[in-house]
């Protein structure tokens, strides 16, 4: 045994190490593309960090490195009751959070029906879904806002200037390329996991809330993710839709730092920028597992 081992390994050619100058023929302009783009994606982010900690920074003149750091535009940021930012931090994150949460929800429950049922008018309605989206959101903005402005009389909570209306909007899309992406996950899960559950008695609410919802949770956690990013990054709707200061998000309390109403702080809108960067960092990196797990490898032996 031992002989056959070291004949097998002896019949195995061994890879010559690489010279330098093999390396810089075939690697080096790899490692050159990958460090231009890391630096022009750090870039702005280290821009904004040093304007957050610079006192009075401008927009033509700084660097990269802060000189003379200081916490003062974060006491300003969070100290004026003018500009009332952590209610507006606030009013983002249970904004974003909720619409992220219900956007899943309705995504996957129309995936889960054009995926796995078969009726009448099942392609019209991808199709509709998928033309609706190739116009864009600020087409409707006048209908949008005409509607929330009838609404407001009869339902003041649901309508203009409220966060309660303004996530209605949001959802309103809920179901266009969301449904297709869950949809094509959901085409990947083998079929045989629901006939083998409906012999096993189970209703489509077991199977879809105990067998598909965990099976794919990679692409749940990649369309909550976008929901959340994309949620807290709006600004064309809520600017319209919104109007008390107390009421806004941070996309437009923070233009306002840079705007007419509090003159161009670029110090305090720095630094709010780089705290509302944070939260979608500590969500990237909690369902970055998810993303990277593939959960339906193995669920059907061959």
């Amino acid at each position: 045994m031992t002989t056959s081992h070291a004949a097998a390994d002896a019949s195995v050619p061994r890879r010559r190490p690489m010279t330098f100058a093999e390396w810089l023929r075939t690697r080096a302009w790899r490692h050159a593309v990958a460090w231009v783009a890391v630096a022009l994606a750090l870039l702005p982010v280290l821009w904004v960090m040093s304007a957050a900690f610079t006192s009075k920074p401008s927009i033509t003149s700084g660097s990269i490195i802060p000189r003379d750091a200081t916490l003062e535009n974060f006491r300003i940021l969070v100290s004026n009751p003018d500009q009332p930012y952590l209610r507006w931090y606030l009013n983002t994150m249970v904004l974003a959070i909720v619409v992220a949460v219900v956007t899943v929800l309705i995504a996957a429950g129309a995936a889960y029906a054009f995926s796995r049922f078969r009726f009448k008018g099942r392609k019209v309605g991808l199709m509709f879904l998928l033309l609706v989206q190739m116009f864009p959101q600020f087409l409707s903005l006048v209908a949008i806002y005409l509607i929330l402005a009838q609404v407001s009389d009869v339902f003041a909570g649901m309508g203009l200037d409220s966060l309660f209306g303004l996530g209605l909007v949001y959802l309103g899309g809920a179901m266009g390329i969301n449904a297709w992406l869950i949809k094509g996950f959901f085409d990947t899960i083998p079929i045989e996991i629901d006939e083998s559950a409906k012999v096993d008695g189970a209703t489509h609410g077991q199977i879809f809330w105990g067998i598909i919802l965990p099976l794919a949770a990679p692409v749940l956690a990649v369309v909550g993710l976008l929901s959340f990013i994309g949620t807290i990054n709006e600004f064309l709707m809520a600017s319209v839709l919104l109007e008390s200061p107390e009421r806004l998000t941070l996309a437009v309390g923070l233009q306002q730092f840079i705007g007419n109403r509090y003159s161009e702080n670029w110090g305090p809108f720095a630094a709010g920028a780089l705290l509302a960067a944070i939260p979608v960092v500590i969500l990237f990196l909690v369902l970055q597992r998810f993303i990277v797990g593939g959960l339906t490898q193995g669920s059907v032996k061959g």
